[in-house]
């Protein structure tokens, strides 16, 4: 018996990309319901040599997260007591709604042996009686105790008590709630552009509506919701997780860098790392009232006060993803004629002190859509482009991410242990790790590299480094006939 899923569930089925099956809905090799949906048989006809026992399910989304961003703690995979009571009891009751049907079939069957009895006892033709009702007595036994077992079913069943589905109106972005996590946490995890402020409860500007299903609040919010607030079904995110196994929101994402507010946050160095000889790690921290809202590849002003003097300021790209909007991270490159990098190597910027961020700033950010997605960096360039790809992987609606990396120095790939990892974990993700001392050079071997594989195929590139890099990678991809549109470009 053939079941329904949405792509989302689909793909954590069988364990492929989400983008990966789009594409073969729009090539016309998976077919979609009129409501959107997956059936069972035809996704085992698509991937007939599936191990489903080893699909990957929650783990593979687990492993992706771990491996990207490479900084959480792994956090237990079952959802709260009462969150998880709630679920259970909902397929319970999906349960019991079978057994009715069951009860009332059997019945029915039972009834037509009773008539079948009484007209057997007017001798019309005892023999034909008696084999009809044996064949009835067979279906009846066979129906109820030998009915085959769907197992794409039975892993859909399992994942809706271990997780739960949100589907976001009117955009129809969809996201899974795992374990002890909010709604909003989930929803940031998965690279959608939320509206939020303080992620405590506080300011009410996670603020949506449920329009099905059940949530259950997590933690205590001071945010008062008015009666017809609450009467409309208007909840925060940020204090709430899905109680359902299946919950749909009505509220309003940003469609771009336009619909994110400049903010200014007095953050504290958290930590200063050594990624490489030349190359420093900035940890901030953002107090618990006051993240920072940003899109992937946006930078912002860093100012750092100076005992004595004028403070310094440098804008630099975030290298952190917007899912973990406390913690900002930043690689920042030895370079003498930038203050800011001179007072962090001097190491007179230490654990503790207050550095102020003002943004963020720019549209270096991900193109809607669900092309292929190639990324291009020169050096510390790779900080945006590590929070893109983060991003990327949380959304897993492109089917394939490649990554040409350029280093103009020895110690330039600083984290190719990373690169590695995503390679590593993920089917979808490769990479290539290019070395030249002349930054024109090094692009052009990067634009061959990619013309031997991706300039057939209808992808979205996103460039990142010094002038001169990106303005030659630009030219050869231009040349090669790869549209305006399809090129995002940040200069360093």
């Amino acid at each position: 018996m053939s079941h329904q899923v949405s792509v989302w569930r689909a793909a954590l089925l069988v364990g492929v990309a989400r983008g990966v099956l789009q594409q073969q809905v729009r090539k016309g090799a998976l077919a979609l319901s009129d409501t959107g949906l997956v059936s069972t048989d035809a996704l085992l006809q698509l991937y007939p040599g599936a191990k489903l026992e080893e699909s990957g399910l929650l783990e593979r989304v687990a492993q992706i997260r771990d491996e990207a961003f490479g900084r959480r703690v792994r956090e237990r995979l079952l959802p709260s007591q009462e969150v998880l009571a709630q679920r259970l009891f909902a397929q319970s009751q999906d349960l019991a709604d079978v057994r009715k049907h069951l009860q009332r079939y059997h019945s029915l069957v039972i009834a037509l042996q009773k008539r079948i009895r009484e007209l057997a006892a007017q001798r019309l033709g005892d023999a034909a009686w008696r084999e009809l009702e044996q064949q009835v007595s067979q279906g009846l036994a066979q129906a109820l105790a030998t009915e085959s077992v769907d197992l794409l079913e039975v892993m859909d069943d399992m994942l809706k008590v271990m997780t739960a589905q949100v589907t976001v109106r009117p955009s129809g972005h969809q996201f899974l709630v795992e374990g002890h996590a909010s709604l909003l946490q989930s929803g940031l995890y998965a690279g959608l552009k939320l509206n939020y402020g303080c992620g405590n409860g506080s300011c009410g500007m996670c603020k949506v509506r449920v329009i099905s299903g059940e949530v259950v609040k997590t933690q205590h919010f001071d945010y008062p919701l008015s009666e017809a607030e609450k009467t409309q079904g208007y909840t925060l995110m940020c204090c709430h997780t899905a109680a359902s196994s299946e919950l749909t929101l009505e509220m309003l994402e940003a469609s771009g860098p336009q619909d994110i507010p400049e903010q200014q946050i007095v953050t504290q160095v958290r930590a200063v790392s050594e990624l490489a000889p030349d190359t420093r790690l900035l940890h901030l921290q953002t107090p618990r009232s006051h993240r920072l809202r940003f899109l992937a590849g946006q930078s912002v002003l860093l100012g750092w006060a100076v005992s004595g003097q004028d403070d310094v300021h440098a804008v630099y790209p975030l290298a952190s993803c917007p899912c973990d909007d406390r913690n900002l991270l930043f690689f920042i490159a030895r370079d003498e004629s930038d203050a800011l990098a001179r007072q962090l190597f001097a190491g007179k910027i230490e654990p503790g002190a207050a550095v102020t961020v003002l943004g963020p700033t720019g549209e270096f950010v991900l193109a809607d859509g669900n092309r292929p997605l190639v990324f291009a960096a020169c050096d510390a360039g790779f900080a945006p482009i590590k929070s893109l790809i983060e991003t990327a992987l949380a959304l897993d609606g492109a089917p394939s991410l490649s990554l040409f990396w350029l280093a103009t120095r020895s110690d330039g790939h600083f984290l190719s242990n990373q690169c590695r990892a995503w390679s590593e974990a993920l089917d979808q993700f490769e990479y290539e790790l290019v070395s030249h001392a002349d930054v024109t050079v090094g692009a052009q071997q990067i634009a061959q590299a990619m013309r031997a594989d991706l300039f057939d195929i209808d992808c979205d590139f996103y460039l990142a480094g010094p002038p001169n890099f990106v303005s030659t990678l630009h030219d050869e991809l231009r040349a090669a006939g790869v549209a305006a549109a399809q090129i995002v470009t940040l200069v360093l």
